[in-house]
């Protein structure tokens, strides 16, 4: 795959001769009789010859195995010679993309590394870098080679800006990305380069958010998210302008968007009896997609409760579903990542922890009071509880201190009263003795 800093042309150690001598073997190797015969002339034009040897270069696709590396690379060569080669390279790489049809095993590889050949040789700032790279994410979709291209998704974004690369050039790279790893399986992967490409259209430009390209991008992205069993947050994809702008162009599509975005099993039932059997035509999984929307109301249904405990029979209610069914529905939603919680059997109730807002506008900011008001009531009764407490704890205190002085003040004036005594005592028999 491509190297991620080159900065400058270097050259085939391998490589050795005049202009005219390289591309006299390779037109002979190629049999480019044209070519040889420019080259017979005294006086030839380099870009000419070129034009000739890049003709020729479906040849390529029929030599021995062994000798492919080595033809494939001194032609690369050769055209990198040229005083703009941007006018071969194109033609080249896709000649280049074909698989040698002496290796049916190497060949795909023999081809990629040809490719990639040319893109390292390339200068690094070049902008024929992202039409080469183009060629090479086509070449990989077409050979289901996406975990060859995975290492270098993180770094694309910085290199087509390296490159200066044209929205364009930007937004068919995006496509093809997607497009490879959505063929591999890599939902989240190919969602991802969808909206990237959709992106790359000018927001402030209308002519630009309702081209073809804009609108057929955007279509397709409802499909992959609607189509796609771990998306379920669909606001992100509505902000896109050229989304909106299907609001106009194809209305059903941006109403069933609507649904998934923020409305509920309900709305899709009644967007089917409305449009019904378009999303056959559409090739839309209709079960699927049913399955989804009461994934959906689940997760509404648990941030629109202040209580945070939903009754099993709201939720078969909501569901449209047999009581027995919740807690299968319940484990789902879990699992879907848009809830948080526990079953309670023994109160038939679903205990939420956490929920996921599939929208957050004016409602859900009510919803949020609601239950912050609901969170306010419960901390000052519980704070009206411990402030209560806590006058009971210190009347149990003072009650505890005057008994305590009660008794020992009892106990001191007992005390006395016998000292009294002793001493009244003492002093009768004082006198008696003195008498005597």
């Amino acid at each position: 795959m491509p190297a991620t800093k080159v900065s400058e042309q270097p050259q085939l150690l391998f490589v050795d001769g005049t202009f005219e001598e390289l591309a006299k073997e390779m037109a002979e190797y190629l049999k480019a009789e044209e070519a040889v015969q420019l080259l017979s002339k005294d006086k030839v034009s380099k870009e000419d010859v070129l034009s000739k040897l890049v003709a020729a270069s479906p040849g390529l696709n029929t030599v021995p195995e062994k000798e492919y590396t080595a033809a494939s690379n001194l032609l690369i060569h050769l055209v990198l010679q040229s005083a703009d080669p941007k006018k071969h390279l194109q033609t080249l790489c896709a000649n280049l993309a074909k698989v040698p049809v002496n290796s049916s095993v190497h060949g795909p590889g023999l081809s990629l590394n040809a490719l990639t050949t040319v893109f390292n040789l390339l200068p690094q700032g070049d902008v024929i870098r992202a039409r080469i790279f183009l060629e090479i994410v086509k070449f990989l979709k077409a050979h289901s080679m996406f975990d060859t291209l995975r290492p270098y998704l993180e770094k694309l974004p910085d290199w087509l800006e390296s490159w200066d690369a044209s929205e364009e050039i930007e937004r068919m790279i995006y496509e093809n990305v997607a497009e490879t790893a959505w063929e591999a399986g890599e939902e989240s992967t190919s969602y991802e380069f969808i909206l990237k490409a959709l992106r790359s259209f000018d927001a402030d430009e209308k002519d630009e958010i309702t081209s073809d390209d804009a609108q057929r991008l955007s279509l397709r992205a409802i499909k992959m998210a609607l189509s796609a069993n771990t998306y379920f947050l669909f606001q992100e994809l509505r902000g896109i302008a050229s989304v909106q702008a299907l609001s106009d162009s194809h209305p059903v599509y941006s109403q069933l968007l609507d649904v998934f975005a923020e409305q509920d099993l309900e709305d899709f039932n009644d967007f089917n009896e409305e449009h019904e059997g378009w999303l056959e035509q559409q090739k839309l999984d209709q079960e699927k997609l049913h399955r989804k929307a009461r994934l959906l109301t689940f997760a509404s249904l648990a941030a629109a409760t202040p209580s945070r405990e939903i009754e099993y029979a709201k939720i078969a209610k909501a569901l449209q579903i047999p009581l027995e069914h919740v807690e299968m529905w319940a484990i789902d939603v879990i699992r879907a990542g848009l809830v948080e919680g526990k079953l309670s059997q023994q109160q038939q109730k679903f205990l939420v922890h956490k929920v996921t807002y599939r929208v957050f506008g004016q409602k859900q900011y009510q919803e949020l009071s609601t239950r912050v008001d609901h969170w306010r009531t419960t901390l000052q009764n519980v704070l009206g509880v411990l402030r209560q407490e806590q006058i009971n704890a210190k009347s149990q205190k003072e009650r505890e201190v005057l008994d305590l002085e009660r008794k020992l003040n009892n106990a001191g004036v007992s005390g006395g009263n016998q000292g009294g005594n002793r001493r009244q005592h003492t002093q009768q028999r004082e006198r008696t003795d003195n008498d005597d």
